[in-house]
């Protein structure tokens, strides 16, 4: 029986590296009807188009881009067109990645905008009575 625990533990921990890793992603938001269909992609967050997009991504080149399933819409449409960095969890088969920063360029530097840290802290202040 001990045998055959160690034995499921060993593989899991196989596994698991298979199914999710850290990595970064660079690319710029975009909204997902634009990237796969290949229509009219918001110019802005104040474009029309953008409250259209149910959905934004992170484009890095054809046929490659990222879903960011834990970052609000609101958060991407803000930077719409411009080169983002994404470091999180990869999850490849869902083409996902699992933010736990955000960054986009500011004059040649990468700055943070968004963090897990950053929204937990926003979280716990709002939970406060």
């Amino acid at each position: 029986m001990k045998k055959f625990s160690t034995g499921l533990i060993v593989l899991a921990m196989m596994l698991v590296p298979a199914l999710a890793f850290g990595a970064t992603v660079e690319g710029s938001v975009q909204g997902l009807t634009c990237v796969t269909l290949g229509k009219v992609c918001p110019i802005g967050y104040e474009d029309p188009m953008a409250a259209a997009e149910s959905t934004f991504v992170v484009f890095v080149k054809e046929d490659e881009y990222y879903l960011v399933p834990n970052l609000n819409k609101s958060i991407l449409a803000r930077h719409i067109g411009e080169p983002v960095k994404v470091e999180g969890t990869m999850d490849p088969r869902y083409k996902s990645i699992k933010a736990t920063s955000l960054y986009m360029k500011k004059g040649g530097s990468w700055v943070e905008v968004w963090s897990q840290a950053m929204q937990d802290k926003i979280n716990e202040e709002l939970e406060r009575k």
